[in-house]
């Protein structure tokens, strides 16, 4: 739908439709299977006339079907199809005490044997019968909403406990009755398509349902524990990967420098930085701002998250022999120009790596390790010879995730003396947290933001190298060639308000030199 095409059937467009009463106050004259299928959602209602989003216009069947539905007379509001969309989940999306309340219910009613139905596969839809169905429904869209990143089902002895994992911290939310624990594992086995018998082994799967106009994945991890079977969702809403260096939140520098690495022919470049800080991403948005027609892209990862167009993806499946060394070893056949593996894990994948690197490839990796120097003590720890590192590794990116302050409820504090000393800052300066709201449900944060320590290897580094220095040797001339640290990052970000200095202590403190 253009402006264009409304301008010449005179009605009028609108690309913002939340602000409308009907979605505001989640008023839904028509059921969401009609308003799905028909693609058009009611507005308001002014002077006896129901305002209604179309996507097409010239759709005069749906209007008619929906004019005998209401039996009032509508007045046509042209949008966007993503608008249409937003609003659609806007104005259907259940309260957020749906799935608490649904729980208290079933606990009141004590109801055992229940029976399980597998249909309705968009969370949306409000037809489902079993308990154990809609209760499910409500806790996936309720975390999606909530912008978890995974949903944690944890067995014990007193019960099924549920927890969603949001901006990286576990928050507990849910516990639903003893009884619908076997019911609720074996709905979320059947979606994952694995073995509900067997339950002593552990299992992997994955799930696609629908959300509105969105597809969300979910890769599903199954181990037996004492009290039963612990289950893990990991989300994986497309809609929320920001893709792009420059969207990433790079300070200008660190940003323009890393920029230039990665757009060397040859050389190894390296992620590091525990799980789940953002690896992946940093991976894709630096693949995705080499994309180009005269780019041979190619991929291994464990598994493959997130599907790109243009790219050649591989995901390592042991169970046939295919792993990173393997895959890596075919993938050099393939004449490629920028190779990404996701993680170096062993002596066989890093040697590959570096003969990629030495034949003339781009190589882009991850790896474990606390900071950027200790990237390349790592390596030697495999038994890579460090003059091979020193002639192939351009640069090794250090990273972690900080919770940012949540600005609905942002408020100034003064801190403690222990806090300034650790920070390294002045205690006369008052800094930023938040006060906790319903935006952020009571706990001062919203999103996530990345701190960096970015180390080229320059020809000091590769001295040091090659002297066989350990880390702290190469920190030092790392910084002397100047590295800003994790630690400075975090401050930085701690001084303009967006974060707190406990986030920065958190997921600094341990190797940092205070």
């Amino acid at each position: 739908m253009t402006v264009k095409l409304c301008e010449e059937l005179h009605i009028s467009f609108e690309s913002d439709l939340l602000k409308y009463p009907f979605i505001q106050k989640g008023i839904h004259p028509v059921s969401y299977t009609f308003t799905k299928s028909r693609r058009l959602l009611p507005l308001m209602e002014e002077e006896g006339v129901v305002y209604v989003a179309v996507e097409d216009p010239l759709n005069l069947e749906a209007l008619e079907e929906l004019r005998a539905l209401l039996q009032k007379p509508l007045k046509e509001v042209g949008t966007t199809k993503e608008a249409l969309d937003a609003a659609i989940e806007a104005c259907f999306h259940q309260k957020d005490d749906a799935a608490s309340t649904l729980i208290t219910h079933l606990k009141e009613q004590s109801s055992t044997g229940v029976e399980i139905q597998f249909e309705g596969y968009d969370l949306l839809e409000h037809t489902a019968d079993s308990p154990v169905v809609r209760l499910l429904n409500l806790m996936i869209s309720e975390a999606i909403q909530q912008g978890a990143s995974d949903i944690h089902f944890e067995p014990s002895y007193q019960g099924l406990s549920v927890r969603y994992r949001i901006d990286g911290v576990l928050q507990r939310r849910h516990e639903p009755p003893k009884d619908l624990q076997a019911a609720l594992i074996s709905r979320i086995k059947v979606l994952a398509k694995l073995d509900i018998a067997e339950q002593r082994l552990p299992q992997d799967g994955r799930i696609k349902l629908h959300l509105g106009g969105r597809e969300i994945d979910f890769r599903v991890s199954t181990i037996p524990v004492v009290d039963g079977e612990r289950v893990v969702l990991r989300i994986l809403d497309k809609s929320n990967i920001v893709l792009g260096l420059s969207q990433l939140g790079m300070p200008s520098a660190l940003y323009h420098r890393f920029e230039s690495l990665i757009h060397f022919s040859e050389g190894i470049i390296l992620v590091t930085g525990p799980t789940g800080s953002g690896k992946t991403t940093t991976l894709y948005s630096a693949v995705s701002d080499l994309s180009s027609p005269d780019v041979n892209i190619m991929t291994i990862e464990d598994p493959v998250e997130y599907k790109f167009p243009h790219i050649a993806q591989v995901g390592v499946n042991p169970k046939i022999h295919l792993t990173f060394s393997t895959g890596l070893r075919h993938i050099l056949r393939q004449d490629p120009d920028v190779i990404m593996i996701g993680e170096i894990r062993d002596k066989e994948t890093a040697e590959i790596a570096i003969q990629a690197s030495l034949t003339g490839h781009l190589v882009l990796s991850t790896l474990h390790t606390n900071d950027a120097p200790s990237a390349m003590t790592r390596l030697v720890d495999m038994g890579i010879e460090p003059y091979l590192l020193s002639s192939t590794v351009i640069g090794v990116l250090a990273q972690r995730l900080v919770r940012a302050n949540c600005l609905h409820c942002l408020e100034t504090y003064q801190p403690t003396e222990l806090e300034c000393r650790e920070l390294g800052l002045s205690n006369s300066d008052p800094l930023y947290r938040g006060r906790g709201c319903p935006h952020c449900f009571g706990v001062g944060y919203k999103g996530r933001l990345a701190i960096y320590e970015l180390m080229t290897v320059s020809q000091p580094l590769k001295e040091g190298l090659l002297l066989s220095a350990d880390s702290i040797r190469l920190r030092k001339i790392a910084l002397q060639e100047g590295m800003s640290t994790l630690m400075q990052a975090g401050v930085a970000l701690v001084q303009a308000g967006r974060t707190t200095s406990s986030e920065v202590l958190r997921v600094t403190r341990g190797y940092e030199d205070h």
